[in-house]
Order: structure tokens, then C-alpha cells, then sequence
């Protein structure tokens, strides 16, 4: 990865920032995208005072229409070619489904959804021109079986997980990589933002530097998608041996209990 130009979006923070200092640790350059402008300031002076990296920040909400073409123009006018993207930017919420509103839903899906598959059709020309690189997509440990009160989250990163090893198929003989990195429990500000009523028990989760550096691995080794955290046996096993429909009684009993008492325990955060 020395001297390529990786692009990070949701990098002001978790995992997003933990995959940065892993990228400049292996002397990639970096493009840092957030909504937070102090927030990528400060990880971009964290990275050079630490790391002989180029540093680039671009500050933008991904949650609006529109902005992957705009985060993509900007690039382009500032000359920077992206080698690897990085889709982290995301966010859930967790309660009964009529607890949100709908401006809400739709912002989480065009972040998690729309932003995302924009940004892989945008830089991915580019890639396979070149032959090399690709992309990391985050989804979620969610992502592999409903989660009721988070519906419309996990819905969202299933597609991310399907798109992603589709398009890892359909890449093979490219040169270009994409790996799908699902994370359970993570320790970052996600569970405030999905619900800032609901605790977070530390014991279940795992550290945003593990997640980047199992992601990264991942992608380096050329693998379809990736689990991290330490609910990730448990989540790849469930599926497997339990029908549709008793997972989805587990899952709805386990995280029915989860929202009544306010506490989370088995939830990816970025």
C-alpha cells in the first residue's frame, strides 16, 4: 500500500480514524472525508505528526443526495487518484420502527445505500483501468439476519453485504479487490447516535483499531468479506443452523429485550 491514495469516508472518528492509521501505518496516502471539519483536522494531525504521509480533508454530509458526485468532482479538481476506497460513513437507529420519522430513514438510506454504491460506480472506472486496488465496504454484523427494531438498519447492510460480494465476483479477473467487512460489537460512538437513551455494555464490544486491522487484512488477502468482534462465531453459526423463522424469533426476543431495558449489547458502531 506505500505511496497509494486511500479515500475514507466517516474518518473523523472509530473506525473510520482507526483506518487511517492503519493505511498511513503502511505508508498510504490519504483522502479523509467526514462531516466534521475540527474532527478531521484533528486525525489528520495525529497522522503526520506520527506517520510521512500525504494528508487530504474534504468535509461533507454523504447523507444528502447528491453528495458522492460532488465528493467525486472534488477529487478529480484536486488531482488525487483514489487507489483504494474505503465506505465507511454509516448509521442506525435502534427502537421500535415508529419511533423515527421518515426524514430520518431516508437519510440513513441514502448514506448506507445510495452514497455508498455511487462512490463504487464512480472510483471503480478508474481502478480497473489501472488494474489494481479496490474497495473495503463496512456493513455490519446486522447485516446477517434481521434485527428487528433496527429494521431498516440491517435491511441496509445486508444490500452491503450482497452488493459487495457480487461485485467481488464480478471483478475476479480485474485485478480489483472488494471486501466487505461486517463488525459486531465496536467501541465508537455509534450506539449514541443510534439511540442516545440506550447503554452500551463495554464487555461486549470490541476495539475500532481490531475492526480496521481484521478489514484490512481482509481486503489484502483478497477476501470477499470479513467478520470481526467477539459475537462473530455467533452470528456466522446462528444463520446456519437455525430456519428463518427461528432466527427471527431469537433475534426479535433478544433485541425486543435489548430496547425495553435500554441496553445494547450486541450492536457494530461507527
Amino acid at each position: 500500500m506505500k505511496s497509494k491514495t486511500v479515500l475514507i469516508t466517516g474518518a473523523s472518528s472509530g473506525i473510520g480514524e482507526a483506518f487511517a492509521h492503519e493505511c498511513a501505518n503502511k505508508g498510504a496516502n490519504l483522502i479523509l472525508v467526514a462531516r466534521s471539519q475540527v474532527g478531521l483536522a484533528e486525525v489528520s494531525k495525529k497522522i503526520q505528526e506520527k506517520y510521512q504521509v500525504q494528508v487530504a480533508l474534504i468535509a461533507m454530509d454523504l447523507s444528502v443526495e447528491g453528495a458522492a458526485q460532488e465528493l467525486f468532482q472534488q477529487t478529480k479538481d484536486k488531482e488525487l487518484d483514489v487507489d483504494i476506497l474505503i465506505n465507511n460513513a454509516g448509521f442506525g437507529k435502534w427502537g421500535r420502527f415508529e419511533d423515527f420519522d421518515l426524514r430520518t430513514y431516508k437519510g440513513m438510506l441514502q448514506l448506507n445505500i445510495n452514497t455508498l454504491t455511487e462512490l463504487c460506480y464512480l472510483y471503480l472506472g478508474g481502478m480497473k483501468i489501472k488494474r489494481s486496488g479496490g474497495i473495503i465496504n463496512v456493513a455490519s454484523g446486522a447485516a446477517l439476519m434481521p434485527v428487528p427494531y433496527a429494521g431498516v438498519y440491517s435491511a441496509s447492510k445486508s444490500y452491503v453485504l450482497n452488493f459487495s460480494e457480487a461485485l467481488y465476483n464480478e471483478l475476479e479477473e480485474t485485478g480489483v479487490t472488494v471486501t466487505c467487512l461486517c463488525p459486531s460489537g465496536t467501541k465508537t460512538n455509534f450506539a449514541a447516535v443510534a439511540n442516545n437513551e440506550v447503554s452500551v455494555d463495554e464487555k461486549q464490544y470490541e476495539t475500532a483499531e481490531h475492526v480496521a486491522k481484521v478489514g484490512l487484512h481482509g481486503f489484502l488477502a483478497n477476501r470477499s468479506y470479513v467478520l470481526s468482534g467477539k459475537q462473530k462465531m455467533l452470528l456466522s453459526i446462528l444463520p446456519r443452523f437455525l430456519s428463518r423463522s427461528k432466527l427471527l424469533k431469537l433475534s426479535g426476543k433478544i433485541f425486543k429485550k435489548i430496547v425495553n431495558n435500554k441496553k445494547i449489547g450486541l450492536m457494530e458502531g461507527r
